[in-house]
């Protein structure tokens, strides 16, 4: 492996995700000389993944509540980020429209968003240094610069004629695992760390603290509460792909703490869906999930259409399965029945299937992950990472301790605190530098 010449510049980013190419993007508007060093073989590929490819890029009520440390989102993201981000994106080419409270491209299409940044980054002049395995990290003697290595490939990447995307993202990742590698060497005085939800081995080269991260947004795998449900044990495997509009309550030790409505898809192995994976967050092991499959009616008032219901399509008994058609799902109705017994029962059991908690599966569909740099470590005004081994270095993104949920919110604070990461540290590199 021969080494290439040293290359400077005022502000690197390592990761080139959202919150990574909104940094570039600010700094690069500050004045900075950027460039992005990124392990993957393109820039921007985690966003072709969002909002099950249209790209959910924001909310247009960013509450606070939403997030993690609620306190810290509204320090980092300002009292007005929805008209903050709308500035934004008109700013890097992209057009929005609102469909139920989310913003997505006008396109509606991830790529799209992917193609408008890209777009905006070269206009800045920024460098993509793409296929970098970051190797070390060091603040040098003099305490202006950091020194970055890293391996890459010794010649540029060639694979065959794809047939489509995914295969010719495919071919290029199956040759940057077979290429030689050589060296190289960057200078920068300011250090933004965006590298996404796998942190830790970034953190560990900056010397800087780091939570262990886990998959949140995601299933929940769960079995039926057999001590305050007569749901019986293979409840959810009868229900398994069944969808419906409920709300989920958590509760813990006896007490609601949060609740969510949404979609559920009730899985053999607990549940799944929006709403679930809202859930995901905030979730104990052992916890108790309630499901109110009739969210929008109070217990007494399903209790009396219940009862008025028998009028209509007879009596009540357990042996009917039909008896809910037309209102539930025929295997959810059945497994209602048979929890109930008597019809005097129906509407508590229906708006409280318990169920236990056991944790999260299904990790690598997760959308994103909790923990990262903790924001102890973090002056969360300019998000520069104050327990570090060298100066001049700010985080932003997944790489902090921050997630939120699904609808655009975690999107949101990608974008705003890149932006926040990014001008502080090209303000920094430029203090340093005597501008």
């Amino acid at each position: 492996m021969s080494p290439k010449a040293t290359r400077s510049y005022d502000a690197i980013v390592v990761g080139g995700g959202a919150s990574g190419l909104a940094a570039a993007l600010a700094a690069a508007r500050e004045g900075a000389h950027v460039a992005i060093i990124e392990r993957d073989v393109e820039l921007g590929l985690p966003i072709l993944a969002t909002g099950n490819g249209r790209c959910n890029l924001s909310n247009e009520d960013l509450r606070p509540a939403r997030y993690r440390h609620p306190v810290i989102a509204r320090a980092v993201m300002g009292e007005h980020p929805e008209e903050e981000l709308s500035a934004w994106f008109t700013s890097v080419g992209i057009w929005t429209t609102a469909e139920w409270g989310r913003l997505y491209p006008a396109s509606k299409r991830a790529e799209s968003v992917r193609d408008a940044l890209l777009g905006a980054c070269e206009r800045a002049g920024i460098e993509a240094l793409t296929c970098q395995k970051l190797m070390r990290a060091s603040w040098d003697a003099d305490g202006t610069r950091w020194r970055l290595e890293s391996l890459a490939p010794a010649t540029p990447l060639h694979a065959p004629r794809a047939r489509d995307e995914h295969a010719r993202l495919r071919a290029l990742r199956r040759a940057l695992a077979q290429a030689p590698l050589a060296s190289s060497t960057f200078e920068t005085r300011s250090v933004i760390l965006a590298p996404g939800g796998s942190s830790g081995a970034t953190a560990t080269l900056f010397g800087v603290p780091h939570l262990e991260e886990r998959p949140v947004l995601c299933p929940i795998a769960c079995s039926p509460a057999t001590s305050s449900s007569a749901l019986g044990p293979d409840a959810l495997a009868r229900l398994d792909g069944i969808r419906a509009d409920v709300r989920l309550t958590l509760v813990r030790d006896g007490i609601p703490l949060w609740s969510e409505e949404g979609e559920v898809l009730f899985r053999a192995y607990g549940l799944s869906g929006i709403a679930a994976f809202n859930l995901s967050r905030r979730i104990e092991r052992d916890d108790i999930i309630e499901v109110d499959l009739f969210p929008s009616l109070d217990e007494s008032t399903l209790r009396q259409r219940l009862r008025e219901r028998e009028d209509i399509v007879g009596a009540f008994a357990p042996k009917r399965a039909d008896w809910f058609d037309g209102v539930l799902a025929p295997a959810l109705g059945k497994a209602v029945i048979d929890a109930a017994g008597a019809c005097n029962r129906c509407a508590q059991t229906a708006k409280h299937l318990a169920f236990r908690v056991r944790g999260t599966t299904e990790p690598k569909s997760a959308q994103v992950h909790q923990g990262g740099i903790p924001f102890s470590a973090v002056d969360t005004s300019t998000l520069a990472v104050t327990s570090s081994a060298g100066g001049q270095l700010f985080a932003c993104g997944e790489a902090l301790d921050m997630d939120a949920d699904c609808g655009g919110f975690n999107l949101a604070w990608a974008w705003l605190s890149g932006i926040r990461a990014g001008t502080a540290a090209a303000r920094a590199a430029a203090n340093s530098s005597g501008a």
